[in-house]
């Protein structure tokens, strides 16, 4: 049996699955490879399929009309990338870029619309993500417009913690400042603070996060009302 057709344990939304649910759609997902970097689609671009991160870490991007990019939401093991095509559009409204790079399962959109239309557990699972997605998208939004530097890099360093449970994050001040939409030096300063605080170290592109509960207690609320919502969802 091939990996893809035994049960994963690490995407939520698969794991949930009755064995005979699971087993319906595992012939039409396939394991793949999700390089940091890479770019599952772009802005306007067609669907052609939808990802089950196991590992790997997805970054929701939007485009500004002066080039600028910000991120506004990030999917790992708790979802799936590609709802726009189950809710009649078929073109991705954000540009999906992988952050952190692992493994993910794919399956064609085609598929994923067939099983959707299924009703059933599935179906049930993908409505209550997509509502978990549209509160972090709107709250990240919020986030972004009136809390400091300082705290909405705990938030995003804790959420990118829940989505793939590595404490040391393969990531640059200049990759975080572009997904946080402001200026590296701002970036560098906050993450001087966390670590003078103890809360994470950072070396040579890679940050660390040394005490979880420290860095809760730093960031803003929106951490724990999406954390709370997502608890909701895998629970």
């Amino acid at each position: 049996m091939s990996n893809a057709l035994r049960q994963p344990t690490e995407n939520h939304i698969l794991a949930t699955l009755s064995p005979e649910d699971y087993e319906r759609i595992a012939p039409h997902l396939e394991p793949v490879n999700l390089p940091q970097g890479q770019t599952l689609y772009q802005a306007g671009e067609p669907i052609k399929h939808v990802y089950f991160p196991t590992n790997s870490m997805v970054s929701l991007v939007s485009q500004m009309s002066d080039g600028a990019n910000v991120e506004v939401g990030i999917i790992g093991f708790e979802g799936m990338v590609g709802l726009s095509c189950l809710l009649g559009v078929d073109e991705s409204p954000y540009e999906a870029i992988v952050q952190i790079q692992d493994g993910a399962l794919r399956m064609s959109a085609q598929t994923i619309k067939r099983e959707f239309k299924r009703g059933g557990a599935l179906h049930d699972l993908l409505l209550r993500y997509t509502q978990s997605l549209l509160l972090m998208t709107s709250q990240v939004a919020a986030c972004n417009r009136v809390h400091g530097i300082g705290e909405r890099l705990a938030r995003w360093l804790l959420m990118s913690y829940d989505r793939c449970v590595y404490a040391d994050l393969p990531l640059t001040h200049e990759f975080i400042a572009t997904m946080l939409g402001v200026r590296r030096a701002g970036v560098t300063e906050a993450a001087s603070i966390l670590q003078t605080e103890g809360l994470i170290t950072y070396h040579r592109g890679h940050i660390t996060i040394k005490d979880k509960q420290g860095l809760e207690e730093f960031a803003c609320e929106c951490y724990q009302i999406i954390k709370t919502e997502f608890d909701h969802l895998l629970h």
